[in-house]
């Protein structure tokens, strides 16, 4: 009775309070239909620290599909705008 669905990988987007390009993600990945975890840096040093080691990066927001590290909001852009997003999303429907 099951067909194959395919697993939606989560969304974690590291953010702070005051964060225009944070903002911008979220209302982008809004816009996809998608939901996600949101993980505030600026409330709590450890996240911040797992962020870094995580993504490399000090910067937010930080990006994460899964265990895809997408990047920030205009490294996902530029994904999106290559076709490389959607598919990552799991919205790119069966070969």
């Amino acid at each position: 009775m099951s067909e194959s669905v395919r697993a939606v990988p989560e969304i974690v987007i590291y953010t702070t309070a005051i964060c225009p390009y944070c903002v911008a993600a979220k209302n982008f990945l809004k816009s996809k239909g998608q939901s996600w975890t949101e993980v505030r840096v600026d409330l709590d040093p450890s996240e911040r620290e797992k962020m870094v080691a995580r993504a490399r990066r000090t910067s937010v927001p930080q990006i994460f599909v899964g265990e895809t590290h997408v990047g920030g909001y205009d490294d996902m852009i530029a994904l999106h705008r290559e076709g490389g997003l959607e598919p990552l999303l799991g919205a790119g429907g069966a070969a």
